[in-house]
């Protein structure tokens, strides 16, 4: 029985250069999948094929049987680049969201909503702001806060914490922690792009570790942590150091690999 999510044999290319090179993964439903692997490998280009904004060369994407053929309420999308409307205000961003989900709520039930959300992510007080008030950070949280009120249940996050001071994203991280094992996110499907290694073990069920160019999957890793979880229980269980360990020795093999390959040969010799 296909998975709820299936990849199948994808090819993917920028131009002339293979950006994503056959590769195949499968998602269950409610699965919470991090994707590691150095920059250049693909893994935000795997999220925007999954996404449908983008469309692959090669193989097949799709979400419960049906081909993703473009962007979708069943997915919901946390970028990098915040990607706020800067004439609305955070609040106002984030009941656009509710809006465009055809979720049937009233006008104050939307305004509650947003508020909540806004407060999950720290930002209690902040609904009034313009993005342009706003850190960086604070534009970030506003951005997961929308994509959170969205109810889709699929969730593709880009490096959603990678803006974040330390304090701040392990609060974050404690917060999408307590909202899929609350029940606010119950069965939620999470594709999260990171460069972190401890935060992909923190939050994940399973560490996928991608070879850079042409990207493809070269290592899979059962996440054998404790839940409920937190980002101090996570630090304290006693399988995560061996877990980190095994994980960054795959991708120091990774960028040994990549390394290697960069070295230009010019008459016989490496420069």
């Amino acid at each position: 029985m296909p998975s709820y999510i299936e990849i199948n044999n994808i090819v993917f290319s920028y131009d002339e250069a293979i950006t994503l090179d056959h590769v195949s993964l499968s998602i269950e439903h409610g699965e919470f999948v991090a994707i590691i692997g150095p920059s250049g490998c693909g893994k935000s280009t795997l999220l925007r094929l999954l996404a449908g904004l983008i469309f692959p060369k090669e193989g097949s994407i799709t979400v419960e049987v049906s081909p993703v053929t473009g962007p979708g309420l069943d997915r919901a999308v946390v970028f990098q680049d915040y990607s706020l409307f800067p004439w609305m205000t955070c609040r106002e961003n984030v009941i656009l969201a509710l809006e465009q989900a055809g979720l049937g709520k009233s006008k104050h039930e939307r305004i509650h909503i947003a508020e909540e959300y806004l407060e999950l992510v720290g930002l209690c007080g902040d609904g009034a702001k313009m993005p342009g008030e706003l850190s960086g950070g604070m534009r970030q949280r506003t951005a997961i806060a929308r994509a959170l009120a969205q109810n889709a249940p699929i969730l593709l996050m880009d490096e959603p914490f990678g803006a974040l001071d330390e304090i701040t994203r392990a609060n974050q991280q404690d917060a999408l922690l307590q909202l899929r094992q609350s029940g606010g996110a119950t069965g939620k499907t999470v594709f999260f792009v990171t460069h972190d290694v401890e935060e992909a073990l923190i939050l994940g069920d399973r560490v996928i570790v991608m070879g850079a160019r042409p990207g493809r999957i070269v290592f899979e890793l059962k996440v054998e942590l404790h839940r409920p979880r937190s980002h101090s229980t996570a630090l304290n269980d006693e399988n995560f150091i061996e877990q980190r360990n095994i994980l960054l020795k795959e991708l120091n093999t990774v960028v040994n690999e990549h390394i290697e390959k960069s070295i230009f040969v010019v008459d016989g010799a490496g420069i």
